[in-house]
């Protein structure tokens, strides 16, 4: 059975996608630590990151570095933080979120957005994935 995460990938259920290519897709976290908080996910349903090929996680560093800079361009955050977790789906993604303090990291503090402040996140990071020249691999067109 498909992870939850598939099925936002493949549009089966709906999320604020930000960046799609052949290894991985980002999404909005529908539960952010703060406003931006975004996941990256390797298309490939491996549970566990260390089980993951060198290869994909260069790749998904990389996209986190991507989606982090944008995040910087529009929070204006302290930090980028990143977080491996693990727990609550079993297919293994990356957390990257704007940071503005330690207690940012904490996953207990969790809250919720509405669609509408999601889609305005998903908008804003979008344009500035755009602006950083990621124009094909940003969903939804220019």
């Amino acid at each position: 059975m498909a992870s939850i995460f598939s099925k936002i990938i493949s549009g089966d259920i709906p999320g604020q996608l930000l960046w799609t290519d052949e290894v991985c897709a980002v999404f909005l976290d529908i539960e952010p630590l703060t406003a931006g908080h975004a996941l990256v996910v390797p298309r490939a349903e491996i549970d566990h990151w260390l089980d993951l090929p060198g290869e994909t996680l260069t790749h998904l560093m990389d996209v986190a570095a991507r989606v982090g800079r944008a995040q910087e361009d529009v929070f204006a955050p302290a930090r980028i933080g990143m977080i491996i977790q693990g727990f609550e789906v079993p297919h293994a993604h990356l957390h990257v979120f704007p940071a503005h303090a330690a207690s940012d990291f904490e996953l207990s503090r969790r809250s919720s957005r509405t669609p509408e402040q999601l889609a305005e996140d998903a908008d804003v990071l979008r344009a500035a994935l755009r602006a950083q020249g990621d124009d094909a691999r940003v969903p939804g067109g220019a």
